[in-house]
């Protein structure tokens, strides 16, 4: 990857945008404090590597991604799994405090999980879990958020449940920066500001959803003709039918 130039306020919602294979993972990385780029400058929360301890500044930040090898323990119930985001474990050996567990009441109420907090993950619906592993993220209250692919196997209800709860996240009282990474433009919550769209490791477009999301660039970077709706903020990405033998001819 070369040629980045990518400056996000703090508290707003961005996202990384792209097709597989564009880089998003790598840049997720850096971001996260798990990669150090060969070449350049980068600085996360204000502190620039090489002259901060990248393992402090991890602890004020959090990654969601659906459920991997490392999974929350089955039997912990919703109001555990939030519980154990106070103490970065994936079982609860600790016990909460008073003022915690009310913490725990509102971020359960903030992702709409109120009417199922005494359930136990392993019942719950993907969108449940990945809508607990939001509010267990927001319990160490990070500075950045990073949302990799949050609603990848998601229905349709279940992926606009999460958008909704990531553009409550977005407009509460203190948000953090919200990092969102997706393939798809149906994905970005209203609350985003700002995009970087990638291709082959490269800048295709960067700014303003309005300045990115064209269907020049996204043409371009997807190889396919597109056509782009918008309606209440949200954007939409349509291949029609009758360029699809094109697409199978190479």
């Amino acid at each position: 990857m070369r040629g980045i130039d990518w400056n996000v306020a703090a508290g707003s919602c961005v996202a990384i945008l792209g097709p597989n294979g564009s880089g998003k993972s790598t840049i997720s990385r850096i971001i996260g404090c798990h990669l150090w780029p060969t070449e350049g400058r980068c600085a996360i929360l204000g502190q620039t590597f090489g002259q901060v301890s990248l393992p402090e500044l991890r602890k004020q930040i959090r990654l969601v991604q659906p459920a991997g090898p490392y999974d929350i323990d089955p039997e912990l119930t919703a109001r555990q799994v939030v519980c154990t985001g106070f103490f970065a474990s994936l079982n609860l050996y600790d016990a909460p405090t008073p003022d915690q567990l009310g913490h725990v009441e509102q971020l359960l109420a903030l992702v709409g999980l109120s009417h199922i907090a005494g359930q136990n993950y392993s019942r719950m619906s993907s969108g449940e879990r990945m809508r607990s592993l939001l509010a267990r993220a927001m319990a160490g209250r990070p500075r950045l958020l990073i949302l990799d692919e949050p609603t990848a196997g998601l229905d349709l209800l279940a992926r606009e449940q999460v958008l909704a709860t990531v553009q409550q996240l977005a407009e509460s009282d203190h948000p953090p920066t919200i990092v969102m990474i997706t393939h798809h433009v149906e994905e970005l919550p209203p609350a985003t500001s700002g995009l970087l769209l990638l291709d082959e490791g490269k800048v295709a477009a960067c700014g303003k959803p309005s300045e990115v999301l064209t269907e020049k660039n996204l043409s371009a970077v997807y190889r396919c003709p597109v056509k782009i709706t918008t309606t209440a903020g949200r954007y939409y990405v349509q291949v029609h039918p009758g360029a699809w033998s094109q697409l199978l001819n190479g």
